[in-house]
């Protein structure tokens, strides 16, 4: 199973607005270094945490315009841009952790995870792909006017019926959509199933044992930080894979990327995917550890589940060979000083080929490296 949250869910609120801040922060200074919790509640915003830059950015402003442009712009929806008060509480980067990033050593002491498999176009797993298309699609129909009666919050979740590692069909979808209190449930499930559902998942996973439903609970009405705190950091499974594979335990969010928790993230998806790109294994996932301050990491292994098509050791020392597992050298491989990170922070940090990490600009070398079968 694997769920999705809209971006006004108020855990999404939050890490869309620390992703925002640090969009800015490197937007000024590419070497900031910004480490951001946010808290959303009824009426009030914080922000907390650890900055340094050469740059000025204007938080409250970047907090309020991220806020409107999720579409809490209304004061009926108990949350507005306009009225929500934000608190701030910023204070410089320690100096011990700039010392350890200073001998080119990770900044963070972190273990990361990266898969990849062979179910979808963009070799994620199919639950997670499908929930995250599913609630973008709830939002695009209201962020374009086509479903005004639509409010912010929402989620998606999928579960997928296997044999063995094959997805044979979509055995429960499940819409949670905040909505007009003028609209019945009746009308809002009959147009989300016509308009999200069978726009968004394809016939041949829609079987006689489907289960499709809206709002299982009745009436959402009151959504958003108004019914529930949002806080950056606490959806890091469907952030990454659903619970198709381990989540290394860190949140991505609000992180610049000399955080490894972060970078080697989406330096380990960047290798499992070349794995699976290049037909080597149909399933692949690559483990990494570093430790702050030191500049290699402490482990690193791969899993193939069995279908390898190549040696797994052979595999494990052609990705160690072609990609930079050193904290900095990986951030410029990736390209990661850009304000790039605001459009990772709903809807899944892998999977979205426009991102660095999704590019297969090392397939070519690992399949010369590899070559033919087992030896």
């Amino acid at each position: 199973m694997a769920e999705s949250p809209t971006e006004g869910h108020p855990d999404k609120v939050a890490d869309l607005i620390a992703d925002a801040l640090l969009d800015e922060f490197l937007r000024k200074d590419p070497y900031s270094r910004v480490s951001l919790e946010v808290m959303v509640i009824s009426g009030m915003t914080f922000v907390a945490g650890h900055v340094s830059t050469e740059g000025y950015v204007d938080i409250p402003g970047i907090v309020r315009s991220t806020i409107k442009e999720v579409g809490y712009n209304r004061p009926e929806l108990g949350f507005d841009a306009d009225a929500s008060a934000v608190i701030i509480s910023i204070e410089e980067q320690s100096p011990e952790i700039v010392l350890g990033l200073s001998q080119e050593g990770a900044g963070d002491t972190a273990v990361v995870i990266g898969y990849a498999c062979n179910e979808t176009e963009s070799y994620m797993p199919l639950p997670i792909s499908l929930a995250h298309f599913l609630s973008k699609k709830l939002a695009d129909l209201r962020k374009t006017g086509r479903a005004p009666f639509l409010r912010p919050d929402g989620k998606a979740l999928v579960t997928v019926a296997y044999e063995g590692t094959k997805p044979l069909f979509v055995k429960d979808i499940i819409l949670f959509a905040q909505h007009d209190p003028d609209v019945s449930l009746e009308k809002l499930k009959e147009y989300l199933v016509e308009e999200v559902v069978k726009k968004v998942v394809p016939s041949r996973y829609i079987s006689k044992e489907t289960r499709i439903l809206v709002n299982p609970s009745g009436r959402f009405v009151l959504g958003g930080p108004v019914a529930d705190v949002g806080q950056t950091g606490r959806k890091i499974v469907s952030d990454a894979y659903g619970d198709t594979a381990y989540s290394g335990g860190s949140a991505f969010s609000g992180k610049d990327p000399t955080k490894t928790d972060r970078s080697a993230s989406y330096l380990a998806r960047m290798m499992a995917k070349h794995v699976v790109a290049g037909g080597f294994a149909e399933r692949c996932l690559v483990q990494l550890a570093y430790a702050f301050g030191v500049s290699e990491p402490i482990a690193f292994d791969i899993e193939t589940y069995g279908t390898e098509k190549v040696e797994k050791e052979r595999i494990k020392e052609a990705l160690r060979e072609i990609f930079p597992l050193n904290p900095r050298r990986m951030i410029e491989f990736l390209d990661l000083r850009k304000p790039i990170y605001k459009k990772t922070a709903c809807y899944g940090h892998f999977g979205k080929e426009e991102l660095p990490w999704e590019k297969l600009t090392k397939l070519e070398e690992l399949k010369e490296r590899l070559g033919g079968g087992i030896q």
